[in-house]
Order: C-alpha cells, then sequence, then structure tokens
C-alpha cells in the first residue's frame, strides 16, 4: 500500500471529463498536476472522447486535482465533470498517462 493509501484522509477520486478534451496536452497537464499534489494513479483518453482520471491520496489534493480537472489546459474546453468518490486503494505506485484506448484498472 503506498503511502498516499495509508494516510487517514486517503481517498479515491474517478472523474470522467466531457468536452474538447483530447489533442490539447489534458493528459499531460493533468498528470503534472497530479504529481505535483503528491498523487497516485492514471489518465486516459476513452474512444468516446472524453478524458478518464483516476487519483488517490489526500483529499485535499484531490479538491485540488478536481478543481483542475474542472478548469482543463489551454485549448481544452470542459462541459462537465462527473466526479465519484471512493476509499484509496492503494494499487497505484506512481501516476501515469495510459496510452490509446485504455478501458480502466
Amino acid at each position: 500500500m503506498t503511502e498516499a493509501a495509508r494516510s487517514a484522509d486517503a481517498a479515491r477520486l474517478e472523474a470522467i471529463v466531457h468536452g474538447r478534451v483530447q489533442g490539447v496536452g489534458f493528459r499531460i497537464f493533468v498528470a503534472r498536476r497530479a504529481r505535483r499534489q503528491g498523487l497516485t494513479g492514471w489518465v486516459a483518453n476513452e474512444p468516446s472522447g472524453r478524458l478518464h482520471c483516476v487519483a488517490e491520496g489526500d483529499r485535499d489534493a484531490l479538491e485540488v486535482l478536481l478543481a483542475e480537472l474542472r478548469a482543463g489546459p489551454p485549448g481544452a474546453f470542459v462541459d462537465r465533470v462527473d466526479a465519484d468518490w471512493g476509499p484509496a486503494t492503494g494499487s497505484y505506485p506512481d501516476f501515469d498517462i495510459r496510452t490509446g484506448w485504455h478501458s480502466g484498472d
């Protein structure tokens, strides 16, 4: 189990970002923000044109990441973000960018 998952405030955020979110550097944007917050997990494009992000760590840090997802990088247009919360699993050693059309965990 990672240090982030051991924390009493550890949580898991699973977010689907809708809008113009592919081809604008969104995955790199998310990975940089997540790593800066000390989060673990992954981000990937979906065949539907959406962006899928799973992140674990401190709840406050996840709230910061969620705000970043809602804003997006320059060139993106975020219609909405669907966010689901749960307990951290400790499954991820770091934060990765998954390539291609990843189907999840």
